[in-house]
């Protein structure tokens, strides 16, 4: 697999030192602005460039980010605000004055434009503290954490919304933030990223959004549908019970996203909504896409995307999931370019660049999976009832694995059921004792012929006697012992299985490709 190529941001954050007194922000000796430009949907519509342009000043308060607001020439004067510190209830006021229309124990962005916010220093973390946009457009917020509000219990704020958009807001880009809870509803927490009431054009990109009941959502009811044009790129969701997002009406563009641990349903296209859902990487989760909790359907296009140990319910009333093979049933034109790493490259990506005060790093998208050369093991002297591993000849024809789904009977603790078609030796499968079966599957009927398993470097005699089976029918295709090519007469199938039988300590599966010929 090609190496994912992570770039830092050309432009850098201000770091003039800047004279704050009382929590009063200043005028930085120089302008700057967010780091990098706006992408997907927000670039439409004319575009969101914030503050640019416009004065810079520091603020190390919730007060301070109001009165620079409200210290500008008119409400659309542009201003970049550098936030540091912690912000919190305790030094967060009302504000009052022509150019502003802001409330205390929530940061208001409200009836304003041409603003950016952008952590800098050591960091700025809005604790229990939401950000609320209302009647705004033009807006960045880039470079900050936004943990545990909450909309009941102590304190509140913004309706429990880490961010929270609503009523004619346009062009907002949300960038290398962190939104996190400790919880669900019955916690008090409600979502991470929402958008109601006529909001458009809006990008969410690197940015993390975890340990929470609920994503985010577009459209508060099925009758709210003037929502719509939301990408969201390179994010990393983990933890989650739903919402990622849930979609009523409108069009979203959702790519090289990383799912992990959505514990009930994750993107929810409902109410026509129309989703483009492509090269997202979702893993250890249910019900990653389709309709839930409610009877009006919504609308997914999907391509590339890989199913790592994702379960699916059946379908029924008010539950329309997309699996388990999703397939498209709408088609979405997407306006603007952009790029797509590979989906087996995304976990790596996203661990590298998602979220707050990680050096705001992107992705070149040109990340691709590939075929590794063969790897040839060294000799090794087996248990003498282990027969000796066979060296797996040089592969010929497309390794029909790689874009697949897999899943297995169980696997051991730092292992995954998808490293074994990612095309990377360093990476494997495990299962949780001495046998398990690890499978390949595809959305629909695939001629086989031929299976080639490796082990991973230095770990090689520990697979035992093994079968090989047509999960489709339960037929036998083939049985040994040890690593290597296997050959068998060609079937068509949706799924085969691996099934290790005994084992010369722990087995670990390192590539299980699939060949036609």
């Amino acid at each position: 697999m090609r190496r994912p190529v992570v770039l830092r941001r050309q432009a850098a954050l201000a770091t003039a030192a800047v004279v704050i007194a009382a929590g009063v922000a200043l005028p930085t000796p120089q302008a700057s602005a967010a780091v990098g430009n706006a992408t997907g949907y927000a670039t439409q519509n004319g575009g969101t460039t914030g503050g640019a342009g416009g004065q810079t000043v520091r603020a190390s308060t919730g007060t301070a980010i109001h009165a620079a607001l409200c210290g500008r020439a008119s409400s659309s004067t542009p201003i970049t605000i550098e936030v540091t510190g912690t912000i919190n209830h305790g030094n967060t006021s009302k504000v009052s004055g022509s150019s502003c229309n802001t409330a205390a124990g929530v940061i208001e962005l409200k009836q304003i434009s041409n603003v950016t916010i952008i952590g800098v220093g050591s960091g700025a973390v809005f604790d229990q503290l939401g950000i609320h946009i209302r009647d705004s457009s033009n807006i960045i917020i880039q470079n900050v954490t936004v943990r545990n509000v909450k909309k009941s219990g102590s304190p509140t704020s913004n309706g429990g919304d880490a961010i929270g958009m609503e009523s004619t807001v346009r062009n907002v880009w949300v960038d290398h933030v962190t939104l996190e809870a400790s919880g669900g509803e019955s916690e008090g927490y409600d979502g991470l990223f929402d958008m109601k009431d006529n909001t458009q054009y809006v990008t969410l990109s690197y940015s993390i959004l975890r340990n929470s009941g609920r994503g985010g959502l577009v459209g508060s009811s099925e009758s709210d549908l003037s929502n719509g044009f939301i990408t969201y790129h390179h994010n990393l969701y983990e933890n989650i019970d739903s919402r990622t997002p849930l979609l009523r009406g409108g069009v979203a563009h959702i790519y090289n996203n990383h799912y992990v641990s959505l514990h009930e349903s994750g993107i929810n296209s409902r109410a026509g909504a129309r989703a483009k859902v492509e090269n997202n990487y979702f893993r250890d989760s249910k019900d990653v896409l389709g309709t839930f909790y409610t009877n009006e359907r919504g609308y997914w296009q999907v391509a590339g995307n890989v199913f790592d140990n994702v379960t699916w319910s059946s379908a029924g009333s008010e539950n329309y999931p997309a699996g388990p093979n999703p397939t498209s049933n709408t088609t979405v034109s997407i306006p603007y370019s952009y790029s797509l790493d590979g989906a087996s490259c995304v976990p790596d990506i996203v661990r590298q660049t998602v979220g707050a005060n990680t050096g705001l790093k992107v992705s070149n998208g040109s990340c691709s999976p590939q075929t590794p050369p063969p790897t040839t093991p060294p000799p090794t002297t087996p248990p003498p009832t282990t027969p000796p591993p066979t060296t797996p000849p040089p592969t010929s024809g497309t390794n029909l694995s790689l874009g697949a789904g897999a899943d297995g009977s169980s696997k051991a603790s730092g292992t995954s059921y998808g490293n074994v078609r990612d095309g990377n030796l360093s990476t494997y499968w495990s299962p949780a004792g001495s046998t398990g079966t690890i499978s390949i599957k595809w959305g629909s009927a695939t001629q086989v012929s031929r299976v080639v398993i490796r082990e991973p470097s230095g770990t090689q005699g520990s697979i035992g006697a093994w079968q090989l089976i047509n999960n489709d029918n339960g037929a036998v295709l083939a049985s040994g012992s040890g690593a290597g090519s296997i050959t068998f007469s060609a079937a068509a199938m949706t799924k085969i299985n691996f099934k290790i039988n005994s084992s010369g300590g722990t087995p670990r599966v390192g590539e299980f490709e699939t060949y036609a010929s």
